[in-house]
């Protein structure tokens, strides 16, 4: 996408029809030359790759055994590791730029890396892809951040604990302020740690901008080394999204590549002004911007949060799911997350046939807002999706209200059944359940008909809330809405909300 037609999106008051989300990335084999190609490979070059791979990975494996023999994790946690083990960090180095060569990834590097004492931590950004792991490699076997559970696999976890991570423990609700005081105990040590290795988006991207840095790796206050990586090839297959392929077509295709690339960019050490020492926040904004100026890139402030909100948005099929993030922050800056507004017009009788063709005056008035704000005029241009000046403001309640809170499933439906009643007294006709459950559970029409004609039975031609949880509680299908949260429903459906390669410090 265009940097510059992008970058208008920083700007407060701009507005494009079509949003840059840097959480979708799709892939297809565009050509016949391509897919044969791919076939071909599969048969010839997949299985070889795939046998030299586990070995130099069985390899690392065994030497890291070695490496950690006769540690406790008590030990890792103390004191870095020196003598023999330290040496055999390097073997271990070459093994994995090898099993990465072996795959047909070629990585070039560029710039100089800096030496801990001139930074003690790495910075890398874009986080677009589970093979951005390959970096600890050319970095010298760098600590990382990273889950313990991830740390406890019998396999991968030898070589986690190889590196003496930097655990997070998802169970701890001080897991957080531990980790961030690690960090900072590492990064400013005597001791001989090895360097902190971070990705501070907290989350893969599709490296069209830079989302918001999260501050744990600029607590410390110490010159850290901003490292940029990019994936210059012609057929990307190697980006992992939340909206996007799996995990396994992306290896199976790059490794059906004949070579792919991966360029690896030290820039100089960013050593921060007593103003970025106390305002974490402010020291990761400005190694941001002098990333992004690097990459060419804009920077957006999307978090992991959002990346969140725009997954269970799609999951859901709520209406608008591609621009609530930005609906979101607009309400902010207008003050709707404090007035909750959205909320009170459930509680009053609104002409219902309004709200479904409602122009910016009336758009305006329902929120108590000026028509002649901008702000205004932009958040109803992100809900005027074909620019016609009219928009279902039923709709705006929907994606608003399930998404400012953190409500489950079932409670998203009876919001829905309240704000698609048309006459606002509990009954929903047939093509108003069928939106219903379409926007809530993206449930297609006409599953929806068929669940409509199964709850009335005695022919009323119309249901309510109440009928439709009696009639859930009983079918198979439905067990989630009631058994488990919100977040479980769509984690156990998709994996992690996000692919995050490593748990990430906020």
């Amino acid at each position: 996408m265009n940097g510059k037609i992008a970058a208008t999106i920083t700007s407060e008051d701009s507005f494009r029809p079509e949003l840059l989300n840097p959480f979708v990335h799709h892939l297809e084999l565009g050509t016949t030359y391509e897919k044969i190609k791919t076939g071909l490979f599969t048969i010839l070059l997949l299985p070889v790759r795939v046998v030299i791979i586990c070995s130099l990975l069985i390899a690392g494996w065994m030497i890291a055994i070695v490496g950690l023999w006769g540690l406790t994790e008590d030990d890792l946690r103390e004191k870095p590791v020196t003598g023999w083990r330290r040496k055999l960090t390097g073997l271990v180095c070459f093994l994995g730029k090898t099993t990465y060569t072996a795959g047909g990834l070629h990585m070039v590097i560029k710039g100089r890396q800096a030496t801990r004492s001139e930074a003690p931590i790495l910075v890398i950004a874009p986080h677009s892809t589970f093979f951005d792991g390959g970096i600890i490699y050319v970095t010298g076997f760098p600590s990382i951040i990273v889950r313990r559970e991830s740390g406890a696999n019998p396999y991968i976890g030898k070589l986690i604990n190889f590196t003496q991570p930097v655990y997070v423990w998802r169970d701890d609700p001080d897991s957080r302020h531990n980790t961030i005081k690690e960090i900072i105990s590492r990064a400013t040590s005597d001791l001989d740690w090895p360097q902190i290795l971070i990705f501070p988006e907290g989350t893969c991207t599709n490296r069209s901008c830079l989302i918001t840095f999260k501050p744990g790796a600029f607590y410390p206050g110490v010159p850290i080394q901003p490292v940029c990586i990019r994936y210059p090839n012609k057929l990307d297959t190697v980006t992992w999204t939340w909206e996007g392929p799996s995990a396994l077509k992306l290896l199976w295709l790059t490794l059906t590549q004949v070579y792919s690339y991966c360029e690896i960019e030290f820039l100089p050490v960013y050593t921060p002004s007593e103003a970025e020492k106390r305002d974490p926040k402010l020291f990761a904004n400005n190694v941001r911007n002098v990333m992004a100026k690097a990459l060419g890139v804009p920077v957006l402030d999307y978090t992991y949060d959002d990346c969140r909100l725009m997954t269970r948005a799609k999951e859901m099929n709520l209406p608008h799911a591609n621009s609530l993030v930005e609906i979101q922050k607009l309400r902010r800056r207008l003050g709707l997350d404090q007035s909750n507004i959205e909320e009170k017009l459930l509680e009053v009788a609104v002409d219902n046939k309004n709200f479904r063709r409602t122009t910016l005056a009336m758009f305006a008035n329902y929120l108590n807002l000026p028509s002649t704000s901008p702000a205004v005029h932009q958040l109803f241009r992100y809900l005027d999706t074909d620019a016609s000046g009219v928009i279902d403001f039923r709709e705006y309640l929907l994606g608003v209200l399930a998404t400012c809170k953190k409500r489950n499933v079932l409670e998203t439906i009876k919001i829905a059944c309240r704000i698609y009643d048309r006459d606002g007294v509990g009954r929903l006709s047939l093509d108003d359940f069928a939106k219903v459950l379409n926007q809530t559970l993206a449930m297609r029409v006409n599953e929806a008909v068929d669940v409509f004609h199964q709850i009335d039975r005695r022919g009323l031609n119309y249901v309510t809330f109440e009928n439709f949880k009696s009639y859930a509680e009983k079918k198979a299908e439905f067990a989630s809405l009631f058994s488990i949260s919100k977040e479980e429903k769509f984690k156990s459906k998709n994996g992690d909300l996000c692919p995050e390669y490593e748990k990430k410090v906020e």
